[in-house]
């Protein structure tokens, strides 16, 4: 049961959050809306398609700067109550410093449960919403990806594209080939290759194709020939932002179909999946170091609480940005670079509380 010191914690709590929450999020609409006028008005943009484009931005920029929304928020209000001798008044009372913060674990709970739901469902379904609207109103076109890429479409099936135009849907200098062990059966290549939406196959331009049985090799020539291939248009394209738009369920399934093709580094979409777990528990670890830093009544006032917030707050936004770019580029594991600002953070926690109890 939650006492009448619980719930007034528990109120502050969520309340200071709410308000600094409705102040950033203010803000931040103001600010990318000032960026993107000149083109609504150039591309007559309808209003309800930019309310819709707000909307969808909202869950986006909660999600960006979640640590620093809880953090500031329970340094602020506990700060207040320590200026105001009410936090000595508790403890005083004998309330030990643990049972003081059970209603921020509780708060933290409530937050982080919230923040783990939208992770995988609600946040990645508002920034499909909005990347479809800033793809129409602002990039124009997609882009497709790398120049001479390679992939496996099938367990003993690979092709090669030197270049993919996806406005016309047509690829340059592509190449098929299927294996069986070290023996190569068959082996297509066309100048041009292009996908015909109606009949879902690939038409290809001045053809070669080489079939071997282990005994003999058997060559043909066409100006043009059609295929049906174990790929897409659309496998050939990496949107932008592509991984921020899947829900976990999806992510999963793409991962599971890009492995299956023989894709070399999908860093990227595992530190996207475990860091939507990762981030609700950062709520848990800021809340406690946010309200023993600021349990204390110090010269300064809440100023100097703030301060040490904010940059205990942006150095662990670096850690949860720079880390991830060493397992991209760098060969770190994705869960390890995803959990270490966690891990490092929970050692902080600790040692805080326990400096902070006595």
């Amino acid at each position: 049961m939650l006492s009448r010191l619980d719930r007034y914690i528990l109120k502050q709590f969520l309340l200071t959050f709410l308000l600094l929450l409705v102040a950033f999020v203010v803000i931040a609409i103001v600010i990318d809306f000032t960026e993107k006028i000149n083109d609504f008005v150039n591309k007559k943009v309808p209003t309800k398609d930019i309310l819709l484009y707000f909307k969808n931005f909202v869950p986006y920029i909660v999600a960006l700067l979640f640590p620093i929304f809880i953090f500031v928020s329970v340094i602020y209000f506990t700060s207040k109550l320590a200026n105001k001798s009410e936090i000595i008044a508790m403890l005083s009372s004998g309330m030990n410093f643990s049972r003081f913060l059970r209603p921020y674990f509780i708060g933290a709970g409530i937050l982080s449960v919230f923040l783990f739901i939208a992770n995988h469902y609600i946040i990645p379904k508002a920034n499909r919403s909005k990347n479809l609207f800033e793809e129409k109103y602002m990039w124009n076109t997609a882009y497709s990806s790398d120049d001479n890429f390679h992939m496996r479409i099938k367990p003993n099936e690979y092709i090669y594209m030197q270049s993919y135009n996806p406005q016309i849907k047509t690829g340059f200098r592509f190449s098929f080939e299927k294996v069986k062990g070290n023996l190569l059966l068959e082996k297509i290549t066309a100048d041009r290759i292009v996908f015909d939406t109606v009949k879902k196959s690939w038409d290809m331009h001045d053809v070669i194709i080489r079939t071997n049985d282990s005994i003999k090799e058997h060559l043909e020539k066409h100006i043009r020939y059609t295929k049906q291939f174990n790929f897409k248009p659309e496998d050939l394209i990496e949107r932008r932002e592509g991984k921020f738009i899947m829900t976990t369920k999806e992510l999963n399934t793409y991962i599971t179909k890009e492995k299956n093709k023989g894709s070399e580094n999908l860093n990227e979409y595992y530190i996207e999946k475990y860091r939507r777990t990762a981030a609700p528990f950062s709520a848990f670890i800021l809340s406690i170091i946010g309200a023993c830093i600021a349990s204390r009544k110090v010269r300064g006032g809440s100023g100097i609480h703030l301060f040490i917030g904010v940059m205990l707050s942006a150095i662990y936004i670096f850690l949860m940005q720079a880390l991830p770019m060493f397992s991209i580029k760098g060969g770190l594991q994705p869960l390890l670079a995803v959990w270490v600002p966690n891990i490092l953070f929970s050692v902080i926690a600790l040692f805080v509380y326990f400096k902070f109890s006595k």
